[in-house]
């Protein structure tokens, strides 16, 4: 076990003191719950019998950050659209001479030049006993599972990974077998009809086996493992394991503004194509069972449907089943010919489906060099800037950091793979990052740069992090030298991702460690764009020491996939673009989708504009300021809030109703850009939510003993 380190010295220091996606980790740990019933094999019961903690500081990391290539050479030609009413640069305007005037016209230029970082050489059929019978009952597995697969997790949930993990790290403990244990979790899983037969076996060989690798080689107990991968949904137990901090070069931070300045009207701009969670399935069969007992259906294997409204539509389906080929096809088709003017692409992951008990590397390998092939076909020209999703891996959310390098379990069959298929678009400069861990950076435009993060790497459903969560592949040193010399270049920096820093699925101290980045480099990142959740939302972030400071925001794009309820969709952005005030903020955002229940009524998709940002909810800009601004007005206006819901579900004719709990959840996400931290963020606003309910119901209540 390796800890990361970066080459300037401390820099990492270790204290010694929804979307839908499936938690399988917690699902194999509920599967051995009633393996045994003896009280030794339950010291989630005993929280006070704590097992020695033998803290050693790991190896040194000799990957070197400032000595690898980086893109200073500006990567997007600018083109002239006749549709627009501006040039982007005049014609008499070199790439040099535009960097020149931003540079002499910067508002955060430095006294003088100065070394980046120190130099590193100076130092520095089962018949369950009646004990387990009753326990069964009390974790209500049908809740847990529910929990499980809309990343909502409560005390239940909590309860059945601790029993499961306590089982599993006794019955590990006991001498059982990898071949016995994988045997055991399938019997229990397929016995508790957790899942189907087929479900619980290819679950537990594809996930079985990395689970017990790690487990034998972590002392954490119950308590820690379950805290580390639900989050505050179960306690917040100190780990000296798992707390880090990044530290920062002594770099003074630039004063900030009071608010950001307006981009101007009628500039040059860039306008941009998000498409996000394709999740392509090569094998969805129109007229299959889409009403099966399986994590994905509208497939030859579900079955036949019980009844004609339990058949899968022909261009998708709301219910548990991924996207058909030709309604990505059709989609990628109405794009070039809507879209004909888009300059760059930010393409934010997860392509294979969701039969994450069936998938082989062989077949996410095929699916990601189809789709790059299909996106090369269909955008000749324009560059493409793509970002990991946690699908791409099998199984699924697994992504070894570099320190585990063993040929048989090691990531660079996915990441070699990924810079071989990303050349085709990026500089070669980005082969070492990206092979190592990932993720890259390109400099787009002379002052303008995309940096790609992998955040499968902040994913807690990433098992191997237990290992050691320190910063795995240096990525957030690496973020903060790459802003850095942003900052110095005066250069502003997009952010792209797949899994939100602020969602539950990420962990709690990477989060944190990021929150505290983006807030350092505040005046430096205008705009940050992920995926995951498959719904139309955003993020916010704040300075840490004062949440009336707006610093952020974070841009998260409609899914392509109907998984499920949902309507296709995808997002398209206006950039500020070149010119001597730009601000690189988004100037406006529109969201485009297809009626799946009208497209399988009449046979034929028609994509339309669902809305456009700044027009649907009145705002003037789409500074963090703006952002903020409507959280509070949604908050008081529930008319506002109705058409937010409306948007955020993609006008899915499916959605549910939303009552006072849901608003509070809905709102506190956009808040929240800091993972696990609701308290902190969201009980000034839950209270608000509450006090209207109250009103509401109080009125209503009233009302009828008035109509009586």
């Amino acid at each position: 076990m390796t800890q990361q380190q970066p080459p300037w010295p401390s820099p990492i220091s270790s204290s010694s003191s929804n979307p839908r996606g499936k938690c399988w980790l917690i699902l194999v740990l509920m599967a051995v719950l009633p393996l045994v019933a003896d009280v030794g094999a339950l010291p989630f019961l005993f929280t006070h019998i704590k097992p020695q903690i033998n803290w050693t500081q790991p190896e040194m990391e000799s990957w070197v950050i400032e000595e690898q290539p980086r893109s200073i050479e500006p990567h997007l030609e600018p083109v002239l659209h006749p549709n627009r009413t501006h040039r982007a640069l005049s014609s008499d305007s070199t790439d040099a001479e535009f960097l020149q005037r931003l540079v002499s016209i910067r508002h955060n230029q430095t006294a003088s030049s100065r070394m980046l970082w120190y130099d590193v050489a100076g130092g520095d059929g089962l018949v369950y006993p009646p004990f387990v019978d009753k326990a069964l009952k009390l974790l209500n597995l049908k809740q847990v599972a529910f929990e499980i697969e809309n990343s909502v997790m409560s005390k239940v949930t909590c309860t059945a990974c601790r029993a499961g993990a306590g089982m599993l790290q006794h019955q590990i403990q006991s001498g059982k077998t990898d071949a016995e244990l994988i045997r055991m979790i399938t019997d229990y899983c397929t016995n508790l009809n957790i899942q189907s037969a087929r479900v619980c076996q290819g679950v537990a060989q594809l996930f079985g086996s990395e689970l017990i690798y790690v487990l034998k080689r972590v002392n954490l107990s119950p308590d820690e493992l379950c805290s580390f991968v639900i989050g505050d949904g179960c306690a917040d137990v100190y780990n000296p394991y798992h707390e880090w901090e990044v530290i920062f070069p002594p770099v003074p931070k630039p004063p900030r503004l009071p608010d950001l300045p307006i981009p101007m009207e009628a500039a040059p701009f860039f306008k941009v194509l998000h498409i996000s969670d394709t999740h392509y399935d090569p094998h969805y069969a129109e007229g299959s069972n889409a009403d099966c007992n399986e994590p994905l259906c509208c497939r030859l294997s579900s079955g036949r449907p019980a009844t004609p409204n339990a058949a899968a539509g022909k261009w998708g389906d709301y219910r548990k089943c991924d996207t058909p080929k030709r309604t990505v096809d059709h989609m990628l088709s109405h794009i070039a010919e809507t879209h004909k003017d888009i300059d760059y692409i930010l393409w934010t992951g997860d392509l294979p489906p969701h039969d994450v008990w069936n998938q082989t590397k062989e077949e996410n390998l095929a699916i990601i060099k189809d789709t790059v092939k299909q996106m090369v076909e269909m955008f000749p020209g324009v560059p493409i800037f793509p970002a990991l999703g946690n699908h791409e891996s099998a199984p699924v959310n697994s992504f070894p950091p570099p320190y585990v390098n063993q040929v048989d379990i090691s990531i660079s069959w996915l990441y070699d793979e990924l810079d071989i298929q990303w050349r085709r678009w990026l500089p070669q400069s980005v082969t070492h990052t990206v092979r190592r861990g990932a993720f890259y950076s390109v400099l787009v435009r002379p002052g303008f740069r995309i940096i790609s993060l992998n955040m499968n790497y902040c994913n807690n459903k990433n098992w191997w992090l237990l290992l050691n969560s320190t910063d795995p592949a240096t990525e957030l040193q690496w973020f903060i030298y790459e802003l850095q010399s942003a900052e110095f270049s005066n250069e502003k920096v997009h952010v792209i991702g797949h899994i939100p820093p602020g969602h539950s699925d990420c962990l709690k101290v990477w989060s944190r460690n990021f929150y505290k980045i983006i807030s350092r480099y505040e005046s430096t990142v205008t705009a940050q764009f992920y995926g995951h959740t498959h719904y139309d939302e955003f993020e916010m972030f704040y300075d840490p020491h004062d949440l009336n400071h707006p610093n952020g925001i974070a841009y998260i794009g409609p899914s392509v996939s109907p998984y499920y309820d949902l309507n296709p969709g995808y997002r398209i952005y206006y950039v500020d673009g070149d010119h001597d005030a730009t601000t690189r903020l988004v100037i406006d955002h529109e969201s485009w989708i297809m009626n799946l229940k009208e497209a399988n009524l009449y046979g034929y998709p028609i994509w339309y504009k669902l809305y456009t940002a700044r027009a649907a909810y009145n705002m003037k800009a789409l500074r963090p300021s703006d952002w903020n601004n409507l959280l509070n007005e949604l908050t008081n206006n529930q008319e506002l809030f109705e058409l937010y819901y409306k948007y955020y579900w993609k006008n899915s004719p499916a959605r549910p109703t939303c009552d006072a709990e849901c608003k509070k959840r809905l709102i506190c996400d956009c808040r929240s850009g800091r993972s696990h931290d609701r308290k902190h963020f969201c009980a000034e606003v839950e209270s608000k939510i509450d006090e209207e309910s109250s009103k509401s119901w109080k009125s209503w209540f009233y009302k009828g003993l008035t109509n009586s």
